[in-house]
């Protein structure tokens, strides 16, 4: 297996820096609309938005095959899972652009200074990159999940217990040598930045990141407004409980409006136009390449492949009865923001429409 090549910190940019493509004409008509729709229905959940920027101009298609709800479907905040993770590492280039914290940083000294023992010399960046040597998920998180496995199981896994299972845990493998996608080391990551900066975390993400990019829309928990979309399991009709995220609020706990998501993806795509420019420039910008002939890249906040006038940059989600794909194109000045309330089966139709739909525009 060929091990990955981490280029950050002081990677080299090698895309564009701002979208430079024309604002898009007819994006409230023509084909578009047909093919959005045509995208709701292949979905097949109870409630489905697919939103779409081009060249600054949005267009959204709601459906699902649940009656609609009160609240119009696109005003809804959906959970989005792992897509959380592309906030954290903004956040993360945020931090750094201010001098905050340096990606070099191992985590454990931030957590817990002067801890007598072996600590892991895993850095912030290998934990933004999965190069740390952390599994998935902490070894006993399924015991202690298993009481509510199919209800809310990160809920029954506190802060303070990633923490110390990171600090107790002894990797095989030394920072840097391995990718291994975990939300134990983007939990431990969050953890660890509001370490760094004596902030609660709920706190941080808000000052630093929510309000600069007027995400007002964007929340960290249930808001119990009336405003949160309702998950359902595999078959679309039994409502779940509102996600529970327990101690991994960096790798998946943050719902959004479509139109919330549809801002963030604005602002990567012209970062020019934002207070947080220096930031967003950082997350695009390449930091690893593993696999054969290092072919799979990846920025600190998003995974990209290649298209025909560039990069596609993209990162999906899902909890226990929500999805969420987020995506855009610099080269298209397109981004796609597709959500839906029912948790993923097999053969799950939900990414690959809302991926082939943005690599098609």
């Amino acid at each position: 297996m060929t091990g990955p090549a981490l280029l950050w910190p002081g990677a080299a940019p090698d895309d564009p820096e701002d979208s430079t493509a024309p604002p898009a004409g007819g994006a409230d008509d023509g084909a578009l609309a047909p093919r959005l729709a045509a995208a709701v229905d292949a979905v097949d959940a109870p409630d489905a938005v697919f939103a779409l920027s081009l060249g600054g101009r949005r267009l959204v298609r709601c459906g699902g095959t649940a009656p609609p709800p009160a609240v119009p479907r696109d005003e809804l905040r959906y959970e989005i899972g792992s897509a959380t993770k592309t906030f954290t590492a903004t956040l993360l280039t945020e931090l750094t652009a201010h001098g905050a914290v340096s990606g070099s940083e191992p985590a454990a000294g931030l957590l817990a200074p002067g801890r007598p023992g072996r600590a892991s010399p895993a850095t912030l960046a290998h934990l933004i990159t999965h190069t740390a040597g952390l599994p998935a998920l902490p070894a006993d998180f399924p015991l202690r999940a298993l009481p509510a496995w199919r209800t809310n199981p990160y809920g029954r896994y506190p802060a303070e217990r990633v923490v110390d299972a990171f600090l107790r845990h002894r990797s095989r493998r030394r920072p840097g040598t391995r990718w291994h996608y975990s939300n134990f080391g983007v939990a431990v990551l969050g953890h660890a930045l509001a370490a760094a900066t004596h902030t609660p975390w709920d706190d941080l993400v808000r000052a630093r990141l929510l309000r600069p990019l007027g995400l007002g829309n964007t929340a960290l928990a249930p808001t119990g407004d009336g405003l949160d979309a309702t998950g359902h399991g595999k078959d679309g009709r039994t409502p779940v409980p509102a996600f529970d995220a327990g101690g991994f609020q960096a790798a998946g706990a943050l719902r959004a409006t479509p139109h919330d998501l549809l801002t963030f993806l604005e602002a990567h795509l012209r970062p020019g136009e934002s207070p947080l420019a220096d930031a967003l420039r950082a997350a695009r910008r390449p930091v690893l390449r593993r696999g054969l002939g290092h072919r799979h890249v990846h920025t600190v906040a998003w995974f990209r492949h290649p298209v025909s006038g560039g990069g596609m940059y993209f990162h999906s989600g899902a909890t226990l009865g929500q999805q969420a794909f987020l995506g855009f194109r610099p080269d298209t000045a397109t981004a796609l923001v597709a959500v839906c309330t029912r948790r993923f089966r097999a053969n799950d139709p939900f990414v690959s429409t809302a991926y082939g739909l943005l690599a098609e525009l």
